[in-house]
C-alpha cells in the first residue's frame, strides 16, 4: 500500500474581499491530502516568506514552497489550481 504524501498550500492574503474569495476557491478545490495554511500579509511574518518565494501580487499561492502559475499574472481558476497540484492527490 502506498503512503499518501501531503502537498502544502501556501495562500497569501491581505483580508480584501479578492483575497477572502481565491481562500474560499483553494480550500474548495484542496484534496484531503492539501495542508493549507493562509499567511496574512498584516503580520510580521506574512511579507517576509512571500518575498522569499517571489510573490509581487495579492492573492497569490504556492505549492510545496514554489509559487504558483496561476499568481504569475494569470487569473486564479479552478484549472489554474489543478495544474498547480491542487486538489490532486500524490
Amino acid at each position: 500500500m502506498s503512503e499518501t504524501r501531503t502537498r502544502k498550500i501556501q495562500i497569501f492574503s491581505a483580508g480584501c474581499p479578492i483575497c477572502e474569495a481565491s481562500v474560499a476557491l483553494v480550500r474548495e478545490t484542496a484534496c484531503p491530502s492539501c495542508e493549507i495554511s493562509v499567511h496574512d500579509m498584516h503580520d510580521e511574518a506574512g511579507p517576509a516568506r512571500a518575498r522569499q518565494l517571489g510573490v509581487v501580487s495579492l492573492p497569490a499561492v504556492a505549492v510545496d514552497g514554489k509559487l504558483a502559475s496561476c499568481c504569475e499574472g494569470r487569473q486564479m481558476t479552478v484549472a489554474a489550481l489543478r495544474e498547480a497540484g491542487i486538489g490532486v492527490p500524490r
